[in-house]
């Protein structure tokens, strides 16, 4: 499939400071002209900074990497993860449609996303708070049909929970992840057959859901402020950034002129001759 940049681009990207602090701290997880490797990260970051990724965020990133921007525009392009067009501001409601999901009702999710949000996919809603898209499998085939909403999983879903998500998202309020029918994780839906004795005692939640409600709103844009930064690779600590950080050369840099030739018919003037000792007598 041909995937293209959109159309309307913004004028400039720039990290936040703390998001441009986590992007070095994990150029340094690379050795000295490697730091290329680091490109699917910072592209994903500038994507939940930004909610979709631009041309400039895309040639920033080329930039502090020392890549020709065809090279991070042949990455951003392949990958179907990087959303290359403007996305929901409040969500962008991914609905997985492969067998287990569609086979338990993606096609009703589906057709609440056309009727709620907007008729196609990867178009804006009309007050622009959503978008939505059908994707391959997101590996939750337990607790299909379900859908990704900002960073979390959202399970056993019905077209009625949906709704009522999407909804609730557009009071400003955050759903709690997991599953919706009441399953505590991806157990039967009667319940446990076996290690029974961990119902007692257990956290409310599971432990996804549990980290993404403790972490408070999870389909919001990342500032990097949301986690402490670390980094325990050896450069780079919690304790901050080193003060010269490496950066490989810029490849997007305009070349300099190259020197002047001289015309084909002027000789090049002769070097003085160095005077031999005179022979000893």
């Amino acid at each position: 499939m041909l995937r293209r940049l959109h159309t309307e681009q913004p004028d400039s990207f720039a990290f936040t400071p703390e998001n441009q602090a986590w992007a070095e701290a994990q150029i340094t997880k690379y050795p000295e002209g490697r730091q290329a490797s680091a490109i699917i990260p910072l592209l994903w970051r500038a994507q939940e900074q930004e909610g979709w990724l631009t041309k400039p965020a895309i040639e920033t990133v080329a930039d502090m990497l020392g890549m020709a921007y065809i090279r991070a525009l042949e990455v951003a392009t392949f990958y179907f993860m990087f959303q290359l067009q403007p996305v929901g501001s409040v969500a962008h409601i991914q609905v997985c449609g492969t067998t287990s999901c569609m086979i338990c009702g993606a096609e009703d999710l589906i057709g609440v996303c056309r009727e709620k949000i907007a008729a196609n996919a990867h178009e804006l809603s009309k007050d622009g708070k959503f978008s939505w898209e059908e994707v391959e499998c997101l590996g939750a085939c337990a607790n299909a049909p379900m859908a990704q909403i900002g960073k979390d999983y959202y399970e056993d879903l019905t077209a009625a929970r949906l709704s009522e998500i999407i909804d609730a998202l557009a009071d400003g309020q955050v759903p709690t992840p997991g599953p919706q029918n009441g399953r505590y994780a991806a157990e039967p839906a009667s319940g446990l057959t076996s290690l029974t004795a961990h119902e007692k005692g257990r956290d409310a939640l599971n432990a996804s859901a549990r980290l993404a409600t403790d972490i408070g709103d999870t389909v919001k844009r990342i500032t990097g402020t949301e986690v402490p930064l670390l980094a325990p690779w050896g450069k780079q600590s919690s304790a901050g950034l080193p003060k010269a950080a490496a950066r490989p050369k810029p490849a997007n840099a305009a070349k300099k002129p190259a020197a002047a030739k001289k015309p084909s018919g002027e000789k090049p003037a002769a070097k003085p001759r160095k005077a031999k000792p005179k022979a000893s007598e």
